[in-house]
């Protein structure tokens, strides 16, 4: 009888921890909008993938001026899991693993070292724009399909 009951569990169970391993970690992401902790609960369809949010107010500001924050969406993509490289986003060339740079909380790499230090020695702001621009992101990456 204990054998059964746990067969049963054990079957209910795996669906549900299969659902867990899906969803994306969201430990250090960062509002597009306010630049504050996301919460799970707190998320809006982009680009077949969801984008997180800090409180109720920002999925609305982001969907309204999706362009505005397209930048920081797309690098939250990346960083959750959601979106996985395929290039260079700045050559679309094939990216080098030993050439990486860390931008908002996204590893990114790149083809060679005129690219790393272009990316290097740009602002942060600069250095959004150079990797998840939206034609960088169209160019170096492409969102997972959801199973």
């Amino acid at each position: 009888m204990r054998t059964l009951s746990l067969l049963v569990a054990i079957a209910f169970a795996a669906p549900a921890m299969a659902f867990i391993a899906d969803e994306p970690k969201l430990d250090d992401v960062k509002c597009p909008v306010s630049g504050a902790p996301v919460k799970a609960e707190q998320k809006a369809e982009y680009k077949g993938a969801s984008v997180y949010f800090c409180c109720g107010k920002c999925p609305g500001a982001f969907k309204a001026d999706t362009a505005k924050f397209a930048e920081k969406a797309n690098a939250q993509l990346v960083a959750t899991g959601q979106a996985e490289q395929t290039a260079c986003p700045l050559s679309g060339r094939p990216a080098d693993e030993t050439k990486t740079a860390e931008v908002a909380g996204a590893t990114v790499a790149v083809c060679c070292g005129n690219c790393l230090a272009k990316v290097e020695g740009a602002e942060d702001a600069e250095k959004l724009t150079l990797l998840f621009s939206p034609a960088a992101f169209e160019k170096g990456f492409k969102v997972k399909e959801k199973e």
